[in-house]
């Protein structure tokens, strides 16, 4: 059972990822966690709970910080090729990312979109699901 102060996310993550075939990367699996973990969870919000990452907070800034997340968040892609995803997932992720950066780069309302959506914790589950169903 995690605790107050660990995230769910994380904890179950590590679990299914130590559960992944002998052939998968489990290295690699890890770094695109990590990743996803950074962007979309890292930070957990005093009395409300809720994790954020870094995405939404570096949303704040005009344009620029949703293009500097959405090319950090291209590098899931890039790991998820590497592991032999198919490209119609690949293709689902690159639309995660850019449904974020592009909704993420309206002031305010994309700010708020950016916490909820987390487009690198979702494109970690489309990896981690089509890796485990390749099982």
């Amino acid at each position: 059972m995690p605790s107050a102060q660990e995230s769910e996310f994380l904890t179950e993550a590590n679990e299914r990822i130590a559960r992944l075939p002998e052939p998968i990367d489990r290295a690699a699996v890890k770094r695109v966690l990590i990743v996803a973990y950074v962007l979309d969870e890292g930070v957990r919000v005093p009395v409300v709970g809720y994790r954020i990452g870094i995405d939404p907070l570096l949303g704040i800034l005009p344009g620029a910080g949703d293009v500097l997340t959405g090319g950090i968040s291209l590098y899931i892609v890039v790991e998820a090729a590497r592991l032999g995803v198919s490209y119609t997932t690949l293709l689902r992720m690159i639309a995660n990312i850019s449904l974020d950066v592009l909704v993420g780069a309206v002031p305010i309302v994309g700010d708020l979109f950016d916490v909820v959506w987390k487009a690198n914790t979702r494109n970690f589950e489309l990896v981690l699901e089509e890796l485990t169903a390749e099982a």
